[in-house]
């Protein structure tokens, strides 16, 4: 997978959006209803790499079984993974991470109270 494939991936989710809020080098994909970033896509020595937000206990689980993930490089290493992308041996993993990162960063909905 490629970079553009990796950013259209995740853009099939609803509300999202493509933005370069540092430069060209470093992708983020937000919320357009919060502005929040749920991904963000760069090269690392000529790696490709995604960082996803992540809930701690699964964070570091997903570090202890798969190699290609790692404490989230330039990011909280609690709460952040970096994926290398060309090492991923789990398609359908990675589509889970990514879910979990939007899901975790998704607006909240309000609370109807009655």
């Amino acid at each position: 997978m490629n970079r553009r494939e990796l950013i259209k991936r995740c853009l099939t989710f609803e509300d999202s959006y493509e933005d370069y809020p540092f430069d060209e080098e470093w992708a983020a994909i937000r919320h357009k209803s919060n502005k929040k970033t749920f991904a963000f896509i760069f090269e690392r020595n000529g790696r490709l790499v995604i960082n996803l937000k992540c809930e701690p206990m699964r964070a570091e689980l997903l570090r202890n079984v798969f190699p290609w993930v790692t404490p989230a490089y330039h990011m909280n290493k609690t709460h952040w993974n970096s994926i290398d992308v060309a090492s991923c041996t789990d398609d359908g993993e990675l589509s889970d991470m990514i879910m979990h990162s939007f899901e975790l960063t998704a607006p909240k909905k309000a609370l109807k109270l009655d």
